[in-house]
């Protein structure tokens, strides 16, 4: 006779909370904001020079210097997040906030204003405005996946459904923009297909606010936000002492920082521009590619997933970041070894490897995406239990600062190097001849900074103190606390 298996919370003796399939769904779909804007952000170079007339150089500086901004906001939004309550909730009012604010400041940049005579000064206040609102909107998702479970099995499986969203999402933009758009405006990068990508971009972006806000609705209620001491007013000393003391929270930033640096660079327009249209030599091709590749992928987030709920985030991250460096070497000797022009012939046996390294290549990332998801959200328990304050906007605020300071570089490392080749007043186009610089550039930045971010994951989780059997621990810790504060709570009722 089958025996059903026991639940998490029957192993270990622990009441968890779990949210609804539907639930985690509509949360996954803030891949519609987050990654759609992603996507036309990555452009906001080519906005620059088309739309503002501003040069190479500029454009890297703007965009560094706006991004160590979006940095020092995000930890100043836990101030706003601890005291918005209304009778519509926190989470909702910040997440429809956070889209019209960045909304507005994005059709400024890449329609209003663009290829209107307006030079650096707007260009520049537009980035500002966007900045604030991407904030809002992105610290505030942040936090729902912790409020939503503290399931050790399902955390994993809510990262499944996020990770798979948020290849997915940029995936389907990247084939709209670059195969359907593109051709249609001339196969170049002009203000005509800035304008239709920006609208495309802003009408995703409001479909995937309305579902996240419906899928955190039964959460967004006061009594969330409680934790196991008396509440008070947040402070900046209590951001500085999260960093100093959350042990956890260092080692994710130290990991996921270097890893996103590395990302980031990787995915700029410019550098899938290098890769795709002049080395591999056919742009779209090389986008649907990315696509077949990227798709089968997904289904190793799943398998992530279980392996997580098994093991641990940590080990899930460690594990799957050596996965991941092998790959990514072997992709590098393919390069080497082969004609990359070859890549681009439909059917041909180069452009059959590289789909399956590419296959390979999503998938491991997909598993550590996934890890990383659950790890978060057990970095913001851990504070819980630490101090007793349940401050998941401070948490993944104070990540945020210190990774963006970091990954605020990836615009002018990737700016700076093709300024390097040579394109100081344009930038590549799909048409350019291949030159050894041009492709040695290309390797480096899409193949070798994530290997040295690996590496750096690998350095920093020998210290992580978060294995799966401490996570148990800081569950049950966590509940006692809550125990003991209702029954303290009752007993001054009574007296």
């Amino acid at each position: 006779m089958f025996k059903k298996k026991p639940t998490a919370s029957e192993v270990d003796g622990v009441q968890y909370r779990r949210a609804k399939t539907w639930q985690i769904i509509c949360y996954a779909c803030n891949a519609l904001v987050g990654m759609s804007v992603y996507s036309l952000i990555g452009m906001a170079s080519y906005s620059a020079s088309i739309g503002y007339g501003i040069t190479t150089a500029a454009v890297g500086i703007i965009l560094t210097c706006t991004r160590i901004l979006d940095g020092i906001t995000d930890p100043l939004l836990a101030f706003v997040y601890d005291r918005v309550n209304t009778k519509f909730g926190k989470l909702r009012v910040l997440l429809v906030a956070g889209y019209l604010i960045e909304a507005l400041a994005l059709y400024g940049m890449f329609t209003g204003f663009s290829s209107k005579g307006m030079g650096l000064v707007a260009f520049t206040l537009l980035y500002v405005v966007y900045v604030i609102g991407y904030t809002t909107t992105n610290m505030t998702a942040q936090t729902i996946p912790a409020i939503m479970t503290n399931d050790p099995r399902q955390r994993p499986t809510l990262g499944v459904w996020t990770t798979a969203f948020n290849y997915l999402v940029p995936m389907v933009m990247s084939m709209v923009l670059n195969v359907v758009l593109l051709p249609k405006c001339g196969g170049t990068y002009n203000q005509a297909f800035l304008t239709a990508a920006c609208n495309i971009t802003l009408i995703v972006a409001a479909i995937g606010t309305l579902l996240v806000c419906l899928g955190v609705s039964s959460y967004d209620k006061p009594e969330t936000f409680v934790g196991t001491k008396k509440a008070e007013p947040l402070k900046m000393a209590d951001i500085v002492e999260v960093l100093k003391h959350n042990k956890p929270l260092q080692c994710y930033i130290a990991s996921n920082a270097s890893d996103k640096l590395a990302q980031q660079v990787g995915s700029q327009a410019i550098i899938n521009t290098i890769l795709g249209g002049i080395i591999i030599g056919n742009i779209a091709l090389g986008t649907i590619l990315t696509v077949i590749s990227m798709v089968p992928s997904i289904f190793f987030a799943a398998f992530g997933a279980k392996y997580v709920g098994k093991h641990g985030s940590k080990k899930g991250i460690v594990n799957f970041t050596c996965i991941s460096m092998v790959i990514t070497a072997v992709m590098v000797v393919f390069f080497l070894v082969i004609d990359p022009k070859q890549i681009g012939v439909m059917g041909s046996p180069a452009m059959i490897i590289y789909v399956i390294l590419s296959l390979l290549q999503n998938g491991s990332n997909m598993c550590i995406t996934t890890s990383n998801t659950s790890y978060m959200a057990d970095a913001i328990d851990f504070e819980l239990d630490r101090s007793g304050r349940y401050i998941p906007a401070v948490v993944s605020g104070t990540y945020s600062l210190v990774d963006k300071l970091i990954t605020s570089f990836a615009a002018v490392i990737a700016t700076g190097a093709v300024a390097l080749l040579g394109y100081t007043a344009t930038m590549p186009q799909p048409t350019d001849p291949c030159t050894p610089a041009i492709f040695w550039m290309a390797m480096v930045l899409k193949f070798g900074l994530p290997i040295i971010g690996w590496i750096i994951t690998l350095i920093a989780m020998r210290s992580c103190p978060l294995s799966k059997e401490e996570m148990v621990n800081v569950q049950k810790r966590i509940a006692e606390k809550k125990a003991a504060a209702q029954s303290e709570f009752f007993k001054e009722q009574l007296q």
